[in-house]
This record gives structure tokens, C-alpha cells and sequence, in this order.
């Protein structure tokens, strides 16, 4: 017979708000692994690079070209925003993939990816938003307001509504991928013997690098777009 099974959030109440405690409890240690990472790279750097160095040197160039590409010549800025992004949703996306749900257990709720929370994507897509709408006004000032009525003022509501779907798509596009590949591991994990899900687990891995991929790839589209100001 099959159960239906309700999850229950590990939350905290602050001020009247209701946290869902899980999800900063991974993000924090998303975060520290990330300033860990960098803070003992950065530390003692060599002339003569070591193994570590070799590989942040090579993910910092990756996103040096991918902000090269879809920014142009006036993309240095935005490389540290970009970068910690991609960053940041990648190893959201590893921690929901090498560590599925329901593995780890919480006293209400279990540990997850970052990014399998609707909260968190949400959050991400509307700074992106806030980023290339500064980076339009930064450089345009209030004549980047004008892209609105290009090439016809007629376009005027499709033109607003495009920059309401932009952080919708980014935001459900991410949760929806990383929840689904999430859920097919534990399906999968609760249904047959252990070893039979490792497969879909590396490939979980590639997908989910492959999602922040997308992600940091439209951030950068967007804020190379607001600042040509074309479609």
C-alpha cells in the first residue's frame, strides 16, 4: 500500500519571521567551504603553482571568459559577482547531490541542497535582477528606461513584463531541476539496493554543475544586455 509521507521544515522563529533553519544550515557550510577554499589558496601563493592553486586559477579564468563572453570588454566589474554565483550554486547543487535527502536526518526535516528551497533560488534571480538593472542605470542613467519603448512604444508592456519572467524562469528553472534530481536519488535510494542510484548520483553531479552553469551564463547575459541596451 503506498504512504504518503508529509515533510515537516526545521524551522526558527525570529521576530515574527520563520526561518527554515535547514537550508542556512547548508548554506553556511556552502559558504564556508567556499571562504576556506579561497582563504588557503590566497594565503601563501607560489611562483611555481601547487596542485590546489592550479585548479582555483583555472576556475577563475573559466569565469573571466564566460563574463568576457556575454558582458564584452567592460566585464572586470562583474567578475566577483558572477564567480560567486556560479560558485555558490555549485556547490549548493553538489551538496543536494552527493548528499540526498532524507540521508542526513534534522529533528523536524532533513539537510539539503540550498537551492532545492523555492527561497533561495528566488533570492538569487531577483539580485540578479537588481544587477544588470544597476548596471544599466550605471552606465545609461535614466536613459536606460528607454529600452522599454524600443523599437515601438507598443512593446511597452511586453518590454515591462520580460523583466518579471527573467527572475521567474531563473529561479524555477534551478528549483525545479536540482528538486527533481533530488527526489529521483531517494526514490531510487528507498526502492532498490544501494548501488544500483550510484549512477544517477554522478550524473546528479554533472547536472547540477551544468545548472549553475546556465545560471551564471544568463546572469552575465542579462547584465551584458542591460548594458548594450539590444534584445
Amino acid at each position: 500500500m503506498n504512504q504518503i509521507f508529509i515533510e515537516f521544515y526545521f524551522s526558527v522563529r525570529r521576530n515574527g519571521f520563520q526561518v527554515h533553519a535547514q537550508v542556512l544550515i547548508t548554506s553556511w557550510v556552502v559558504i564556508a567551504i567556499l571562504l576556506g577554499s579561497a582563504a588557503i589558496v590566497v594565503r601563501n601563493p607560489q611562483t611555481i603553482p601547487t596542485n590546489g592553486q592550479n585548479f582555483f586559477e583555472y576556475v577563475l579564468e573559466f569565469i573571466r571568459d564566460l563574463s568576457k563572453t556575454q558582458i564584452g570588454e567592460e566585464y572586470g566589474p562583474w567578475v566577483p559577482f558572477i564567480g560567486t554565483m556560479f560558485l555558490f550554486i555549485f556547490v549548493s547543487n553538489w551538496s543536494g547531490a552527493l548528499l540526498p535527502r532524507k540521508i542526513i536526518q534534522l529533528p523536524h526535516g532533513e539537510l539539503a541542497a540550498p537551492t532545492n528551497d523555492i527561497n533561495t533560488t528566488v533570492a538569487l534571480a531577483l539580485l540578479t535582477s537588481v544587477a544588470y538593472f544597476y548596471a544599466g542605470l550605471s552606465k545609461k542613467g535614466l536613459g536606460y528606461f528607454g529600452k522599454y519603448i524600443q523599437p515601438t512604444p507598443i512593446l511597452l508592456p511586453i518590454n515591462i513584463l520580460e523583466d518579471f519572467t527573467k527572475p521567474l524562469s531563473l529561479s524555477f528553472r534551478l528549483f525545479g531541476n536540482i528538486m527533481a534530481d533530488e527526489l529521483v536519488v531517494v526514490v531510487l535510494v528507498s526502492l532498490v539496493p544501494s548501488v544500483v542510484p550510484i549512477p544517477v548520483m554522478f550524473l546528479g553531479l554533472f547536472t547540477s554543475g551544468i545548472q549553475a552553469l546556465i545560471f551564471a551564463t544568463l546572469a552575465a547575459a542579462y547584465i551584458g544586455e542591460s548594458m548594450e541596451g539590444h534584445h
